[in-house]
């Protein structure tokens, strides 16, 4: 046990002593404003490289991402509705159906499917 506890702080240790002199040596000293600004073929920048993202769609787009991958977690049950207890089959499809609708709704009451505002 003291043994483990040992070796446990040991690694913890050696851990953090690591990730402070990573840290500390990866640091750069000197910052160029030339360096720093984007690159345009050898011309000054005409703007700046940071363009304004839409928080609005970013949201749209990860509601997009889960609803697309719970429909291909949907899509094999079809699948197995044959070689599986009928009941139990239809018990996980309505959860699964009212979690979704569930999520869908909530989302839609905190406004983040409306497009402008």
């Amino acid at each position: 046990m003291w043994l483990m506890l040992l070796i446990s702080t040991l690694t913890f240790f050696i851990s953090f002593i690591i990730m402070i002199l990573a840290s500390t040596l990866a640091k750069k000293s000197i910052t160029d404003r030339e360096k720093a600004s984007p690159y345009e073929c050898g011309f000054d920048p005409k703007g700046s490289s940071r363009l304004p993202f839409s928080l609005r769609f970013f949201l749209i787009a990860v509601i997009f991402l889960i609803f697309d991958v719970e429909i291909t977690l949907l899509l094999p049950t079809a699948s197995i509705i044959y070689i599986s207890n009928v009941f139990s089959w239809l018990m996980t499809i309505i959860f699964f159906l009212t979690l979704l609708l569930l999520g869908l709704y909530y989302e839609w009451l905190q406004g983040a499917l409306e497009w402008s505002k």
